[in-house]
């Protein structure tokens, strides 16, 4: 049987605990032996999910040291032999990832967003191009195949539950870090579009008033996103941007405004329960893909809309 690592990262352990699905769709069901690696945290979500949850705690250990970190996760592989080492792609474990891969020596595929198993072959797909085009990947060679995985891809529903083992591992060769912690400050709360349960989203065609989205999202408790054309016209910043240059996201609700929907936009929205879209292009490639289309102007579209929700006049 094949073993995986999975670093599970406290930023973000929900997306850690989806990275399953990965395994799955390389190894099948029950193909591998699944561990968990958590550091200063337990990360107890994991309990059913993992048949190994690896728990290391040490007050030496800092939890943004990539380098001490590296070598515990060295340490492991070495320890362990893993065939398949994934890490999500959160902040951290994108500077983690590519500092554990020269140390192992062997290939990284980063943000991976899709996996293909044809005839034993696995193909890892991830943006290239600034998101222009999609790159399909085939490990050769041999050591673990190691990917990062980007956040909010991934679904893991799980069939049956597990037995978890919990391992208290001590690393026999834990340097001391040589970070230091000079200052803290609190950090500005900002809403993060991945989630949310209702996005309203502009394209190109809300560069004139883009500012306008934000009443209708308002009303329907809901946050503005955007399209990279809005992103490279200085319109919003790049943290609101869906794509795969930007965010992926998997809202309840999607309200395309003005979007075309090419396939570099299209990559960023995965399992959104419904879209909605405004165009004056009925034939746009957003409109195949949602469930109800209206053709026409997308300010339009808000003034009429929030006027019903201020009129609380939703009859046919």
């Amino acid at each position: 049987m094949k073993k995986s690592m999975i670093y599970l990262d406290k930023e973000n352990n929900k997306n850690s605990i989806d990275l399953l699905e990965v395994i799955r769709q390389i190894y099948g069901e029950e193909g591998s032996e699944i561990y968990g690696v958590a550091i200063n945290h337990q990360c107890l979500e994991t309990i059913g999910y993992v048949d190994n949850l690896i728990q290391i705690t040490d007050d030496k250990i800092f939890d943004k040291d990539a380098m001490v970190i590296t070598d515990i996760l060295e340490e492991l592989q070495q320890k362990y032999d893993f065939d398949c080492i994934l890490i999500p792609a959160t902040n951290f474990g994108r500077m983690l990832a590519p500092r554990l891969a020269m140390r192992l020596h062997v290939g990284l595929v980063a943000d991976v967003t899709a996996i293909h198993l044809k005839d034993e072959l696995l193909e890892m797909v991830r943006p290239a191009f600034s998101g222009k085009i999609m790159a399909g990947i085939v490990k050769q060679g041999k050591g673990p195949t190691m990917m990062s995985v980007r956040e909010n891809v991934f679904s893991y529903d799980q069939i049956l539950p597990k037995e978890t083992q919990k391992i208290m591992y001590i690393p026999k060769h834990l340097r001391k870090s040589q970070l230091k912690l000079i200052d803290k400050r609190e950090k500005v709360q900002s809403y993060d579009i991945r989630d949310s349960e209702v996005l309203i989203s502009g394209g190109g065609g809300t560069i004139k008033n883009f500012e306008k989205l934000e009443a209708l999202a308002s009303q329907l408790n809901g946050q503005v996103s955007a399209s990279r054309k809005i992103i490279d016209k200085g319109i919003a910043t790049r943290s609101i941007q869906v794509g795969q240059s930007g965010r992926t996201v998997n809202p309840k609700l999607y309200i395309a405004l003005g979007i075309n929907g090419a396939i570099q936009h299209v990559e960023g929205l995965k399992n959104v329960e419904h879209i909605i879209s405004v165009n004056t292009n009925k034939n746009a490639p957003i409109c195949s893909l949602s469930d109800l289309v209206v053709e026409g102007d997308a300010f339009e579209f808000i003034d009429k809309l929030l006027a019903k929700i201020k009129n609380n006049d939703f009859r046919r």
